[in-house]
């Protein structure tokens, strides 16, 4: 790969039915990082403090710094326009992303698709070893979006690099 893609990260309030986003980040090709909280709409209540504990956010935090729903949407439109964008839990990150956009009444303006389809058969084998190797090199001290969606895209260079075969 030339460029790596970017990657986002979604963090939430939980996992399951009724759990929303609460903090987006990417990395961008060029490994730019972009990382905002978001402020839960009125009828965003489900809470589950299993998730609290994996990434660290609280709810007074999200009130005191978390920017706007809409604002987020915007956001990601302007910076990610016409790109597709890679995550590694598509199924859960999609679920998030379209909860943020029909809260606010708007479209991505980008594609959000599965990490695991640029890998091969080989590099999928590869890839929980090369990214555990990656974060423990990198040392993060939180879960955080942006730094998980850097940890990612680094690890997806190592294995296409042949890394860790």
């Amino acid at each position: 790969m030339d460029e790596l893609p970017t990657i986002l990260d979604v963090e939430a309030s939980g996992f399951g039915r009724g759990s929303y986003p609460i903090e987006i980040g990417y990395s961008a090709g060029d490994g730019a990082l972009f990382c905002a909280l978001i402020r839960p709409e009125p009828d965003w209540l489900h809470w589950d403090e299993r998730a609290e504990a994996l990434h660290g956010i609280h709810r007074e935090l999200l009130r005191r710094h978390g920017k706007p729903a809409r604002w987020m949407a915007e956001q990601l439109n302007t910076r990610l326009r016409g790109q597709t964008v890679f995550c590694d839990g598509w199924g859960h990150d999609y679920s998030w992303i379209s909860r943020l956009y029909d809260a606010v009444a708007m479209r991505p303006g980008f594609k959000l698709d599965d990490l695991r389809r640029l890998l091969t058969e080989g590099e999928a084998q590869r890839w929980k070893s090369v990214t555990e190797a990656v974060r423990a090199r990198q040392q993060l001290q939180r879960h955080r979006a942006s730094s998980d969606a850097r940890v990612l895209q680094l690890a997806l260079g190592e294995v296409k690099a042949g890394v860790g075969c």
